[in-house]
């Protein structure tokens, strides 16, 4: 005889009793197969729920061959009766992040023509991919209808039509199906084959968010939160802005537009330090021109000021250049280069030799070394 399914009867349901009708070991894992239950398996893109059976932790629940497995942390005797508690905001929470999914992509597939072909439900995300590419403002819209929709509290309305009934009947569905068909319609918004569980009425949901798009397939991606998570995620935001906004001395509102202006100063101060830092290394090129080998340590640099400056010397010196930057305690950044040279048997030893790590081509290579700076020195006195 197989599971009764109380989820189906009453989502809202977080206790029940039941007896262990099977046992089975999975993958190392123990498993019990009882005659109801409130856990519902993954499935349709919602995860399964969690909870305890006798207080013994269930972990995962999944259906097998028409059979609903929990996965237990301790074994459980057949015939034993048990007392079962879900996970109550685990359910509740993905209950909101799936009817809003049913929303928002109905009332997209309305408005386009779109439809709903990937749906990925995590506790952490939700994402949902849809088969044509879609702009700000149609999913902006697309929003303002779902969080309408919500604010009227339309009840949901769960079926399963005859075969004929099923036949006339306009609803969404990924693939053709026959059989028992569960069909989940928000009346006005959608309606759709689904086997997952939902929010007795819209304002349960209390809120949905698009947050992300992308590019997907020929379509777009949707990242959303709905009901808690949204609340969540846009008060983490505004605190974000908020703390942005104090360190500019700007209103929230004025945030954005600040840290653009910080940009465009940023990246002029670049250029003005790039141009300075230029003028700075010809002139040190010109004063350690000449024949020979050089060794060179010069504070502040970056790596890129490293290549920068290296690449200068070695236009103006004949020898071998190395040039290193930082302090005994952190260890130092090096450019070594040497024009029409071959430095990499001298970088591998000096890498061996200085705790470093780093490469590049024969004649320039990059990097950094754990050492001090009397052992670089030592180290290429040797040289």
């Amino acid at each position: 005889m197989q599971t009764i399914r109380l989820f189906y009867q009453d989502p809202y349901q977080t206790q029940f009793e039941a007896v262990v009708a099977e046992t089975r070991v999975h993958k190392d894992k123990f498993q019990v197969r009882l005659n109801q239950t409130c856990f519902y398996p993954e499935g349709g893109g919602q995860p399964y729920d969690t909870g305890t059976l006798n207080d013994i932790r269930v972990t995962e629940v999944h259906e097998s061959d028409g059979e609903i497995w929990h996965t237990v942390a301790a074994p459980i005797e057949v015939g034993e009766a048990v007392k079962g508690q879900i996970d109550w905001e685990r359910r509740f929470d993905l209950m909101q992040q799936h009817s809003g999914e049913h929303i928002i992509s109905g009332i997209l597939h309305e408005m386009t023509g779109c439809d709903n072909v990937g749906f990925h439900l995590t506790p952490e995300n939700v994402y949902i991919d849809l088969s044509l590419p879609l702009d700000a403002d149609t999913l902006r819209e697309a929003e303002n209808r779902a969080n309408r929709y919500i604010w009227g509290n339309h009840p949901i309305d769960i079926s399963w039509p005859d075969p004929e009934t099923l036949a006339a009947m306009e609803y969404r569905s990924k693939k053709e199906l026959t059989g028992d068909v569960r069909i989940v319609a928000f009346p006005g918004a959608d309606r759709c084959a689904c086997c997952g569980t939902h929010v007795a009425t819209s304002g349960e949901i209390g809120q949905i968010r698009l947050l992300t798009v992308q590019n997907w397939k020929g379509g777009v991606r949707v990242e959303m939160a709905c009901g808690k998570r949204a609340l969540e995620i846009s008060r983490d935001w505004m605190n974000e802005t908020l703390e942005i906004s104090r360190s500019l001395s700007v209103k929230p509102a004025g945030a954005s537009a600040a840290v653009h202006r910080l940009e465009s100063e940023l990246s002029a101060a670049k250029m003005r330090v790039s141009a300075l830092e230029d003028s700075l290394f010809a002139a040190w090129a010109e004063e350690y021109s000449g024949e020979g080998d050089l060794t060179l340590f010069k504070d502040g640099l970056t790596p890129d000021s490293l290549r920068k400056l290296t690449g200068s010397l070695i236009e103006k010196r004949t020898g071998r250049c190395a040039v290193f930057s930082g302090n005994d305690q952190d260890g130092y950044k090096y450019a070594v280069g040497q024009k029409d040279g071959d430095l990499r048997t001298l970088v591998k030893e000096m890498n061996a030799a200085l705790n470093g790590r780093g490469g590049g081509k024969p004649f320039f290579a990059q990097g950094s070394v754990a050492a001090s700076k009397e052992q670089i020195e030592q180290f290429f006195a040797g040289k």
